[in-house]
């Protein structure tokens, strides 16, 4: 079962329109921690505030759950603010605690002399690596950014693509079976629907060492 998880501000109808015409089946949106119970594979879409999205995930009841979920090793793919909430901090509206498993912040942008924040538009993929969430894409491939603050981990080795903007910056992460990318691959077209459908054919670790390992950093 893939659960979709439905914290009041997740950008749903364009992620589950891309779930649907890839034909993902046997879904589940979540809207409490109770709906993860039995998820083989969960997505976070993040539209909003950090401090309010953690806010509203604890409300409902949803932080243990995904922990315990995600400590099984099950798959995760955490969407803009579902990426940035994977981190220790982030600083918007003040200093908020995000679920800790890669150690790291997240940052506003400076102010450039040349480059409006928000970052929002088309920008190129450079891959870190290889990674089984970028099958079949080839480096310089474009995806669509909307976002004022990024992740800046403690560890290069989480990056497994990077972007630059004024500075460089983590544009996906991986720990293990977790997965965050600060993009939307909903709204970016056939390279979006090709990070979906990559993700949707990672399998489940089983031991969530990797997870643990995170959290004791």
């Amino acid at each position: 079962m893939l659960a979709v998880i439905d914290y009041g501000a997740g950008n749903l109808r364009s992620v589950l329109h891309a779930l649907k015409h890839l034909r993902a089946d046997n879904l589940r949106l979540a809207q409490h921690g109770s709906q993860l119970a039995g998820a083989s594979k969960i997505i976070l879409p993040g539209v909003g505030a950090f401090g309010a999205s953690m806010e509203q995930m604890r409300r409902r009841d949803l932080v243990a759950p995904l922990l315990d979920a995600l400590a099984a090793g099950v798959p995760y793919l955490g969407i803009c603010v579902g990426m940035q909430m994977l981190f220790d901090v982030g600083e918007e509206m003040g200093e908020h605690q995000g679920l800790g498993l890669i150690p790291g912040r997240v940052l506003r942008f400076p102010q450039f002399p040349d480059r409006k924040v928000p970052h929002m538009g088309w920008n190129q993929l450079n891959f870190k690596g290889r990674s089984a969430l970028f099958r079949g894409l080839d480096q310089g491939s474009r995806v669509y950014f909307v976002h004022s603050y990024y992740c800046a981990p403690q560890d290069a080795g989480a990056t497994i693509a990077a972007v630059d903007y004024g500075l460089e910056f983590a544009a996906a992460v991986q720990c293990g079976s977790i997965y965050g990318v600060q993009f939307h691959p909903e709204k970016s077209q056939v390279n979006g629907l090709r990070i979906l459908k990559n993700f949707l054919r990672i399998e489940p670790l089983g031991d969530g060492e990797t997870v643990r390992r995170a959290q004791a950093e």
